[in-house]
């Protein structure tokens, strides 16, 4: 028995909207009695106050106690109210008495309204005119309620009871629909875990209609789910792509050492370096795809610091200037005239730099220039220009260039191009920093390349 969480939630709801609605109702009931007693004391009082009102006028009028119009009062009071009163005048001798009116009417085999109590009360009134003192009035009353009032009472209870259970039965019915409700989140989600486990990455739980907490949860599955299948996909996207290049050089270095071991060809120095450099330029791509793929893991973590754009392009320039010498290229860095400030993980930017710089000098030819520059900050953002006066490339090309493999130029051979993930990894690291890259190029013309980082808030 409440094995289930629903079954927990609804019995705890139901329990709940039970001892509620029976304390209310207790309340209800309790106060209901104590203002309707109240106003039968009330009532009861304003009679009195009539018949004393009306004594003291009769006595005015006639001197004594015996006008029939207050006799017909008190017995009238006496058959209805069941309010029987005795009269005495000033000497205590006893005038009027409407007491004995319930023997008379028993001994007639008549009936009239019985006290649903035996306990009767009494009380004691003093009647005075003009300030002198002229009898008193004693009210007798029985201590409980009367047949019709304690029928108006059960009354009201059988209606407060049908309240009751009316909303006792809504509150099982609320309860079972909000349980409902509340649970079938956690019942999607339990699914969508199960669908998750047997490898199914497109599964999304979808929001419509949750609750704000399991809504919250939902969305962090969703996110899970979303991170497990782009993961799989960059897993099955590296794979492809490493066979398709490993393929050539793998097939080259298998002809080769069969054509040793078949004497075909004499292993002179020659034939060994060019295999080495297959050799080699396996080893080149498998350590270009591990930083590919780590660029583009998504629970990779950034050690964000704050930088000075001017300060990093000095660092670039002393690293790269020997390269840009040895090949004849010139390398211009443009400083900046104001200092501009950014975040950035330091190791990730001189790698995006690196990269794009190593690019600019590949496809840029001696005598030519390379020109790199910190760009004004537009809109919450620091870029770094880098500028070449190579090749260039067309404009069917420029929106590939960061694609795995991809050589828009079949001039860019490997030998030229490098392995062709370069520009991938800056994408990739790009994002991870939440930045932007603007490519414009013209062909035999060169290439611009611009780099926004996110400035420090």
């Amino acid at each position: 028995m409440l094995q289930t969480l629903r079954s927990k939630i609804l019995f705890y709801l139901v329990l709940t909207s039970m001892i509620g609605i029976l304390i209310v109702s207790v309340f209800i009931q309790y106060g209901f009695e104590e203002s309707f007693h109240s106003y039968l004391d009330r009532n009861r009082e304003k009679k009195i106050d009539r018949v004393i009102t009306e004594i003291e006028k009769d006595y005015r009028k006639n001197g004594h106690f015996t006008s029939d119009p207050v006799f017909g009062l008190l017995h009238e009071h006496a058959m209805t109210d069941q309010l029987y009163f005795q009269l005495y005048d000033r000497y205590g001798k006893l005038q009027m008495d409407s007491s004995n009116i319930r023997g008379m009417l028993n001994s007639l085999g008549l009936t009239e309204p019985a006290a649903a109590g035996e306990e009767w009360h009494s009380k004691t009134y003093i009647i005075k005119v003009d300030e002198a003192i002229i009898g008193k009035l004693v009210a007798i009353y029985p201590e409980g309620l009367i047949d019709d009032e304690y029928t108006f009472i059960q009354t009201i209870q059988l209606y407060i009871l049908a309240a009751v259970c009316l909303t006792i039965v809504l509150a099982i019915v609320f309860s079972l629909l909000f349980s409902k409700k509340l649970t079938s989140g956690l019942q999607r989600l339990s699914f969508a875990a199960n669908e998750l486990q047997q490898h199914n990455l497109n599964v999304r739980i979808p929001l419509k209609g949750l609750p704000t907490e399991v809504k919250h949860l939902a969305i962090s599955f969703n996110d899970l789910a979303e991170s497990l299948a782009k993961e799989a996909m960059l897993r099955k996207q590296f794979t492809g792509d490493l066979a398709h290049e490993l393929r050539t050089p793998l097939a080259t270095l298998r002809s080769q050492i069969e054509a040793f071991q078949d004497g075909i060809w004499e292993p002179t120095p020659q034939r060994l370096e060019a295999s080495h450099e297959e050799l080699m330029r396996l080893v080149r791509l498998v350590n270009e795809m591990e930083k590919l793929l780590a660029a583009e893991n998504p629970q990779m973590k950034l050690e964000k610091i704050e930088m000075e754009a001017g300060s990093v392009l000095a660092a670039l320039g002393e690293m790269f200037l020997p390269l840009f010498k040895e090949k004849g290229v010139r390398l211009h860095i443009e400083k900046s005239s104001s200092e501009e400030l950014f975040e950035a993980d330091k190791d990730k930017l001189m790698q995006i730099l690196s990269n794009v710089l190593n690019n600019a000098l590949k496809y840029t030819p001696a005598g030519k220039n390379v020109t790199i520059s910190v760009v004004t900050a537009i809109g919450g953002y620091v870029g770094f220009s880098i500028q070449d006066e190579g090749a260039g490339m067309k404009d069917e090309d420029i929106p590939h260039i960061f694609e795995r493999f991809y050589r828009g130029d079949k001039s860019r051979d490997r030998k030229t191009g490098g392995i062709g993930i370069g520009l991938s990894i800056v994408k990739a690291l790009m994002d991870a920093h939440k930045g932007m890259i603007k490519v414009k190029s013209k062909l035999n013309k060169g290439t611009s390349i611009t780099l926004w980082f996110p400035k420090k808030e």
